[in-house]
């Protein structure tokens, strides 16, 4: 399916095709991978978006707009997405969706349980899911029609915004990587690289996170992750 401005522009009220025209998504996610993958199926369901990389710039965003849907990573590198939703799902008045999203299936509990509305779990790839899911928690006077997307419709986000994130990973194991600085990086690249389908990739992440909690030498995952990271940037494509 092509996306077509100009029809997305002149849509204005909520169809099958497009359920969401005229909601706003707010989109808390650190990965510009994932976070294109979110934003082509806001522009295919014809949502508008807002993204935050960190807590506090989506608490400056929530400071001056009221979104329809929030979607919040748990995994961010400022502190813990629960944290955010846990003040949202008590705030007054209260977005009327509130959606966590992990690669860690195992999270979902503790996301429902912090006063999320449901849980995607990455990566996020079909665009039928997606407006499933959104549809399913959206309060009965806010919930537009139903969505019609074609079973299978699989999103591919821009191959340019991982590469941007594998050169942010770059950046981060530097000589001053510290102890928080690896976890971060363990859970950041265990998520970009199981949305990009990259198994090595994402066995030297798990390896790293393993060690760190282990308190073991981080050492012989640092050196794979960084050859890794190294050949992606040096290819034509990233994986």
């Amino acid at each position: 399916m092509a996306d077509d401005l100009t029809d997305f522009i002149a849509t204005r009220h909520p169809t099958p095709a497009r359920p969401f025209q005229g909601l706003t998504f707010l989109v808390v996610e650190d990965s510009r991978f994932a976070c294109e993958a979110m934003r082509l199926m806001c522009l295919r369901s014809g949502a508008r978006l807002r993204r935050a990389d960190c807590l506090r710039s989506a608490r400056r965003h929530l400071r001056t707009y009221r979104p329809t849907v929030v979607m919040i990573d748990l995994g961010l590198p400022d502190g813990s997405g629960l944290d955010l939703i846990r003040d949202l799902a008590y705030h007054v008045p209260r977005v009327p969706a509130l959606l966590a999203m992990s690669g860690d299936t195992t999270a979902e509990g503790a996301a429902l349980e912090a006063g999320a509305d449901g849980f995607l779990a990455k990566p996020i790839e079909s665009l039928l899911a997606f407006q499933s899911m959104v549809l399913g928690v959206l309060p009965s006077e806010t919930r537009p029609v139903l969505a019609c997307g074609a079973d299978g419709d699989r999103i591919t986000p821009d191959p340019l915004a991982l590469r941007d994130d594998l050169a942010h990973i770059a950046d981060l194991l530097g000589p001053e990587a510290d102890g928080a600085r690896l976890d971060y990086v363990a859970q950041f690249l265990s998520g970009i690289a199981l949305s990009a389908h990259d198994a090595p990739l994402q066995a030297a992440a798990e390896a790293l996170a393993r060690d760190r909690l282990a308190g073991r030498s981080s050492r012989a995952p640092l050196k794979r992750i960084n050859s890794l990271v190294r050949d992606r940037l040096a290819a034509n494509t990233p994986f």
